[in-house]
């Protein structure tokens, strides 16, 4: 009689639980979708002076159209926070040094590195550097942001928050400011230096006992005669450059650097790995654009092609929109979330495309220091100090003693234990992002741009990162600039970290915008940029000695030579092939000198496997994996020697050096 009661219950226990299960399901479904953006109806934007249309196509991608510019900035904001603040806020306690204030303790260190270099200070001075136009956009965008904040707190603005709330629920967000958008230029500058962990690690080989021999066999020299450069001529002539000119090559200068203690060295490098990447740093990556004239395309008007690859990330870093202005102001492409106007895009005259320029913008400087003062040429002078307060969510604010020299911050005192390796010496870190620009103002005359001379205009304020720029334009014409602010050096060529008491190594200027290269309409009928050397070494200016080595750029040229070959001319099919290119540039190289090792068996089959590979790596090829497996063990075996920290990355640089001891048997290495 009681089997009907135990039933019963059985059942009521398995309907609770159900119960249960259903509510945290639908509580999970709503915490995700509570913060979706809304994409129809009205919304009310306060200081609009007139209505603003969203219209977001069957991709979501949002175009707006708005009657003002300062409406249309104002909208932006308000859209990109819908779809990205967690995102923007990120960011901006990245560029802030501000991560322990979300995350705790934990990010405490990078915050010291943040801090020491000083972002959100230098940001704050370009506020005031910038002209007032720049400033009332961002205004309008910060009014945007700010709008949706008003409505949006906590678990509203994103599931981040709701998830952040667990950990550190004290957190509150607060209002963005126009310097924030500023302050995320840094990180992309950041990501985009150029050569600075090459100093450390050629100082580092060096305290380990390699010569200045066998560390210049690891850096190669840049092949020009087998990887064409972007501007194929070119040198300075009377204040400008010229591109139809020609010289002698000049002879780089070589630094002596300074001898850290290996430790340091190796720590330094540690502390500087604890900051986020938030572009574009990665291993193995490298943007890639070109530009075909009408001459050579079915539509007899220029295709130009860009594909930046930076670090992969979730959400990914680009972010597309569309921006329409009855004010003339009509541009689409991909902007940053957290910056106004558009980045990379094309308007209603003009399209242009970015890859980046790579130029020596950062020095290390080995500083002699006693004390709070730093020796220059037999002088001791006193050190810039100051105090930084390190909010810890969940713990005691940690506050922290910034030094600077006269070349910049002492990145080596960012942790003790650095600074107690390095004795009596510290590390400054020059770098052109740390003395306030105005490259925001760039993005907008880049916009509004319609001619190659107010690209060029727009260009020469587009100080740091520095890009390779390519340019299209509906009448026809192509061309290139190269901007930037990009150091002269006294003495020194920045491949090693320079002896700071030693004044002759100082920077005493930057390479005026006049004198960098540029090229317009050539004769080839096409430009390619992919990272590889701008120019040749009959530039009288020193860009740097270590480019990407032009495996993929000369790879383009060979494609676009080969299908004018075959074709005559070329359409957006052809250009979309080529970016999804993916031929192995060593394998014609390497493969001749496997098939010549005698093997049988299992190593023989495999062997068989190179023959008659078409060197594409598809993801199902079995010769593809086979041949880069061969790759990376013949890396691993041949630089052994080599601490494990600085072992071989398989880029292009070790396609250059395997390349050399191909014909050089004897070689050490």
């Amino acid at each position: 009689m009681k089997r009907p009661l135990v039933l019963k219950i059985a059942l009521s226990t398995v309907a609770v639980v159900v119960a249960l299960a259903l509510a945290a399901v639908i509580g999970g479904v709503w915490a995700v979708r509570h913060s979706f953006p809304q994409h129809g109806g009205t919304l009310r934007l306060p200081g609009l002076s007139a209505p603003v249309t969203v219209h977001r196509d069957l991709h979501g991608i949002p175009n707006l159209y708005a009657r003002t510019e300062t409406d249309l900035f104002r909208a932006q904001g308000y859209v990109h926070a819908q779809d990205r603040f967690w995102e923007m806020d990120f960011r901006r306690h990245v560029t802030g040094g501000r991560l322990a204030e979300l995350f705790g303790e934990s990010q405490v260190a990078t915050d010291a590195y943040l801090r020491t270099m000083g972002w959100r200070r230098v940001a704050e001075q370009e506020w005031q550097l910038i002209g007032d136009e720049a400033r009332r956009f961002l205004t309008a965008y910060a009014e945007g942001v700010n709008a949706w904040l008003a409505e949006h707190d906590g678990a509203a603005a994103s599931l981040e928050y709701a998830l952040l709330g667990l950990q550190n629920p004290g957190y509150e967000i607060e209002p963005w400011s126009p310097v924030d958008s500023l302050a995320w230029l840094k990180a992309m500058a950041w990501d985009l230096r150029g050569n600075m962990q090459t100093e450390i690690t050629r100082a580092a080989l060096r305290a380990h006992g390699l010569s200045d021999a066998q560390i210049d066999e690891l850096y190669p020299a840049y092949p020009y005669e087998r990887n064409l450069p972007i501007v194929t001529d070119g040198r300075v002539v009377d204040g400008g450059f010229d591109p139809a000119a020609s010289a002698p090559a000049t002879p780089p200068t070589t630094p002596t650097a300074g001898a850290l203690p290996l430790a340091a060295l190796d720590r330094l490098a540690d502390g500087l790995a604890r900051i986020p990447v938030t572009v574009g740093a990665g291993e193995g990556i490298g943007s890639n654009s070109w530009v075909v004239s009408g001459a050579y395309t079915v539509s007899g008007k220029p295709v130009l092609a860009n594909d930046p690859h930076l670090a992969p990330s979730m959400p990914g870093i680009w972010y597309q929109m569309g921006l329409h202005c009855a004010c003339g102001y009509e541009v689409t492409g991909f902007t940053f979330s957290g910056l106004p106007g558009v980045v990379i895009g094309h308007n209603g005259r003009i399209a242009w495309g970015f890859t980046n320029l790579g130029p020596d913008v950062t020095d290390l400087y080995l500083e002699r220091v006693r004390g709070d003062e730093y020796e220059v040429d037999g002088e001791w002078l006193p050190l810039e100090r100051r105090e930084e307060t390190i909010e810890v969510a969940g713990g005691d604010p940690v506050t922290i003693t910034v030094r600077a020299s006269r070349h910049g911050p002492l990145i080596s005192d960012a942790s003790d234990e650095l600074r107690d390796l390095a004795g009596e010496h510290a590390v400054a870190l020059r770098w052109t992002a740390l003395d306030p620009g105005r490259t925001v103002e760039a993005v907008f005359a880049v916009n509004r741009a319609t001619n190659f001379a107010e690209f060029r205009a727009a260009a020469a304020l587009f100080e740091v990162p520095a890009q390779n720029m390519v340019y299209a334009d509906v009448d026809g014409n192509i061309g290139y600039q190269s901007p930037g602010r990009i150091p002269i050096r006294g003495k020194g060529d920045g491949r090693d970290m320079s002896p700071g008491w030693d004044s002759a190594y100082d920077w005493t200027g930057f390479i005026p915008f006049e004198e960098l290269p540029w090229v317009y309409n050539p004769p080839r009928g096409y430009i390619v940029t992919a990272n590889q050397a701008v120019i040749g070494p009959q530039y009288q200016h020193l860009l740097t000695t270590e480019w990407a080595y032009g495996a993929r750029s000369q790879r383009i040229y060979d494609l676009i030579d080969e299908a004018i070959a075959a074709r005559g001319r070329l359409d957006v099919a052809d250009m979309q092939r080529m970016q999804m290119d993916n031929r192995n540039p060593l394998a014609p190289v390497l493969i001749p000198a496997l098939l010549a090792v005698p093997l049988d068996g299992l190593a023989a089959r495999a062997q068989d496997l190179l023959r008659d590979w078409d060197h594409q790596q598809a993801d199902d090829s079995a010769p593809a994996a086979y041949f880069n497996a061969v790759w990376r063990h013949l890396l691993s075996r041949t630089f052994d020697e080599l601490p494990a920290d600085y072992r071989p990355d398989g880029g292009d640089r070790w396609f250059e050096v395997v390349r050399g001891l191909l014909a050089d048997p004897a070689s050490p290495w």
